[in-house]
């Protein structure tokens, strides 16, 4: 995006969403813009359609623009792009906008003074017509040899219920005569003009004067008509078609397929469907003898069945030869995810044809559709209880997940469980293992595979919700390294459920070798790196179902949506590269909604935020805690960056990225303490602006006495950290880091959870930030940035979670004038950079940066050191 056009839309933001949106549909309508921001503008370019074709044509003030249908929002819900916080996304929110919009039109006119008219013709001239010219076809039965009626019209107003008033275009010239009306008069037949130099038979009407005149036209005249009406359209001329014919256009003959009306066999992906295919009219199918009499046609309008069809005999002749040799290869019944990515329009494979939904449709027949509504509305399935087997109450929606999870696995088909972090997703695999157990006790065994930090927290979980569960701790915290060795098929078939890290999977043989009832990964993210040893490990699995469960969006990183659904549903996706050109022609075309519609049935995701979810969940409140640089942390920083000067002078290539991530890494220590970038172990408090500041906010703590998380990136700062506490506590408080030992950090959660006399716990965000219940904690602090607002909400989320009855409150720790304060702003404010700037797992990728852009981030403010 051009550096002056990315300006004024930040600008046009910086006073509200109602203005910076009118601004990208009314100023940049025709500019060249990024996916996500071409959505948005599609989304204001809507609210400007019906504005003028809503609004009164006078001078009037402007009236509230009624907003979409709901199946119109779901469309525009449906084609979003892949954007940070796609996830909040719905109906209500799209609504919020477009009141907002509405709002920001009657401030600006009245600040500006101005009717609704003079206030778009000044602001907005795009979408200034005075009034719009419309070009009418009309059938005329009683004439065979004219069949069709010509009329130019333009509308002066509108009416009470909202319709155009038409008159003869003719009566423009007598309307707009006399010199001080020539202007309208000229801007009312500009898009005539226009269109006249692009269609030739339009610029011989205008030459004779015949367009201002009633017309009968031939069917050959008709045509013509329908062949330019993109150019018509494009020139700014409204057009309306015969009000027999649906859609604005003539009935069309439809090759018309459905897919599993019943299921032909298997389970799985690989489900048999079968396929049933005919053409259609108006949604009858039409018989041989008629479909030979439409391709022996060259095209164009034919008479049928009382009623005006267009036909295009070559592209009807091609999708039929299409459909015929799917039909003849699914003979014995189509794979279930062939099917659905005929289904969602998920053309994926490079050489396949895209979907024509002018001439074909493609719908589920009766057994799939009834699969497809259970996976969509969770709610509709039938209840599964594990009765008194779970010790423990399921929410609503929770049980409306296990209900999903056990529909699934009766299909033999994978899950993507993606509830907001601290929703339950434990509760709701163990419930399902109850449910599992309880019907067929005999099934075999299922493997739940974890970080390691999370062992404990599942084990503690399966005691306390399923202790009927006879439950395995495939790890050498719980076995020794030779029990490990010598599991086998005999073994794991005593037990119901099998638990282990992703690290120990590809070093225990019989948990590879082992056929299992369900295999479930946590924190599924772990996967998003197909090349890695774990995720291979992972796909090789045997499973009658494989689930993943991640608190993380799938849907904003195509390569971790890929990587996610090759353990859940292989193949359905393809292979990686080809989802990633797939990916590339729906953001040129703006249309997600294939891909969406495509795994969407597989994913559900519930928020904490959605109060319809969960009402009962305290308020978070987050708070940016700033923090200035001590005397010494600014000598070191000032150095560093002149360090870092010099360096950039004389490296290039991979030795430039690798020395800025390592000056970065240092300016982010020097900043949280310069002990920790010398290595001399003083950690001297006065040493460091953070410790002032976090002295500050243990202190309130200790005072209401209430406890507090406190997050960092360093393993080596968590023991400083929790010295510095203590004393300021004056009480001992918790540490976990990576080497805290598996089996101690359950007893560390356990007793900062019941312990009153534990005030405070030091984590490192890796081991830490995922999978434990910390709800004792009230407050959490962020020592230092993980620079990728999802790893931190996730850490969060380890206080703000189910169980959690106090406000919490999170304390986001910046250092002013420095590297820290410049990303905290990337972040904040231009959340399209996020992308380019953070990726997945954490890793800073800014060493594609200019070394002037880079200095500059990274540069001393003394002035904002100051303030």
């Amino acid at each position: 995006m051009p550096e002056g056009l990315q300006g004024a839309i930040a600008a046009a933001f910086a006073q509200g969403a109602g203005p910076g949106l009118l601004h990208l549909g009314g100023v940049c309508a025709a500019s060249a813009l990024p996916p996500v921001w071409a959505w948005w503008r599609d989304w204001a370019v809507r609210y400007f359609t019906v504005l003028r074709t809503t609004q009164p044509g006078d001078e009037g003030a402007a009236a509230a623009v009624p907003p979409p249908d709901a199946e119109a929002l779901q469309a525009q819900l449906l084609n979003a792009p892949p954007m940070a916080g796609a996830e909040y996304l719905s109906a209500e929110v799209l609504l919020a906008l477009w009141q907002g919009m509405d709002a920001a039109l009657h401030a600006a006119c009245a600040a500006a003074g101005q009717p609704l008219q003079p206030f778009l013709a000044s602001h907005y001239p795009a979408w200034n017509l005075v009034g719009r010219v419309h070009f009418n076809l009309a059938e005329n039965r009683k004439d065979p040899d004219a069949p069709f009626a010509f009329l130019a019209t333009y509308t002066t107003r509108l009416s009470a219920h909202g319709k155009a008033q038409h008159v003869p275009l003719s009566q423009a010239l007598k309307e707009f005569s006399g010199t001080r009306k020539k202007a309208q008069l000229l801007s009312l037949l500009t898009p005539v003009q226009r269109a006249a130099a692009d269609c030739a038979w339009i610029a011989e009407m205008v030459e004779a004067g015949e367009i201002y005149h009633p017309l009968r036209w031939e069917v050959d005249d008709a045509l013509r008509f329908l062949a330019d009406l993109p150019r018509m359209e494009a020139a700014g001329i409204v057009v309306r078609m015969p009000a027999q014919w649906r859609s604005g256009r003539p009935a069309r003959p439809q090759v018309r397929v459905a897919l599993g009306s019943q299921l032909a066999g298997g389970v799985g992906l690989s489900a048999m469907l079968d396929f049933q295919m005919d053409v259609s009219l108006d949604g009858e199918p039409l018989s041989p003898e008629e479909i030979r009499q439409l391709l022996e046609q060259s095209g164009g309008l034919q008479w049928i069945r009382g009623q005006w069809v267009q036909v295009d005999a070559e592209r009807l002749s091609g999708l039929l030869d299409r459909f015929r040799r799917m039909q003849q290869d699914a003979e014995g019944g189509m794979p279930l995810a062939q099917a659905m990515r005929l289904l969602s329009g998920a053309t994926l494979a490079e050489d396949a044809s895209d979907p024509d939904p002018d001439w074909s449709s493609i719908s589920a027949g009766p057994w799939l559709a009834e699969a497809l509504r259970g996976l969509r509305t969770p709610a509709a399935l039938a209840a599964v209880d594990p009765g008194r087997l779970l010790k423990g109450q399921l929410r609503p929606y929770q049980q409306e997940g296990v209900r999903w999870l056990h529909f699934l696995t009766r299909l033999g088909l994978g899950a993507c469980l993606a509830d907001d972090m601290g929703l339950g997703k434990t509760i709701q695999v163990l419930a399902l293992l109850l449910v599992l157990k309880k019907a067929a006790p005999g099934a075999g065994p299922s493997l739940l595979v974890a970080p390691a930090s999370l062992l404990a927290n599942w084990a503690q979980e399966a005691e306390r919700f399923a202790p009927s569960l006879r439950c395995l701790l495939a790890h050498p915290s719980a076995l020794a390294r030779a029990e490990l060795q010598a599991l086998d098929a005999d073994a794991l078939a005593g037990h119901d459920l099998v638990i282990t890290t992703y690290g120990q999977l590809s070093r225990t043989p019989a948990l590879a070798a082992q056929r299992w009832r369900l295999a479930v990964l946590d924190e599924a993210q772990a996967i998003k790196n197909p090349a890695a040893r774990q995720t291979r490990a992972v796909k090789k699995l045997l499973a009658g179902t494989r689930i993943a469960l991640t608190g993380t969006p799938v849907e904003n990183r195509l390569s971790d949506l890929w990587s996610i659904f090759d353990f859940t549903h292989p193949g359905l996706l393809s292979s990686e590269r080809v989802l990633a050109n797939f990916a590339k022609r729906l953001a040129q075309s703006g249309q997600y909604a294939p891909l969406r519609q495509l795994v969407g049935p597989y994913i559900l995701r519930r928020l904490k935020s959605d109060k319809r979810v969960i009402a009962d969940l305290p308020d978070k409140t987050e708070v940016t805690a700033w923090c200035s640089l001590s005397a010494v942390q600014a000598t070191h920083y000032q150095q560093a960056v002149k360090a870092l000067e010099q360096v950039l002078e004389r490296s290039d290539g991979m030795e430039r990225k690798g020395l800025v991530l390592s000056f970065l890494m240092r300016l982010k220590q020097i900043c949280n303490h310069p002990s920790q970038w010398l290595g001399d172990g003083a950690w001297l408090p006065e040493a460091s602006g953070k410790f002032a500041r976090l002295r500050e906010i243990a202190e309130t703590v200790a005072a209401r006495q209430e406890k507090m998380l406190v997050f960092t990136q360093f393993q080596e700062t968590t023991a400083p950290l929790a010295a510095f506490l203590g004393g300021v506590f004056g009480r001992e408080g918790l540490v976990l880091h990576g080497g805290t030992p598996v089996a101690r950090r359950r007893e560390l959660v356990k007793r900062f959870q019941e312990d009153e006399q534990v005030p405070f716990f030091v984590l490192s965000i890796k081991a830490g930030g995922s999978g434990l219940n910390l709800t004792a904690a009230s407050h959490v602090v962020h020592f230092d940035r993980w620079w990728n607002p999802a790893v931190e909400n996730q850490a969060t989320d380890r206080a703000y979670r189910i169980g959690q009855h106090r406000n919490v409150l999170v304390h986001k720790f910046i250092v002013r004038g420095t590297v820290e304060e410049r990303i905290d702003a990337l972040i904040r404010t231009k959340q399209q950079l996020v992308q380019d700037v953070v990726e997945g797992g954490g890793e800073i990728n800014l060493t594609e940066m200019s070394d002037e852009a880079l200095l500059d981030l990274v540069k001393l403010d003394l002035q904002g050191i100051e303030a």
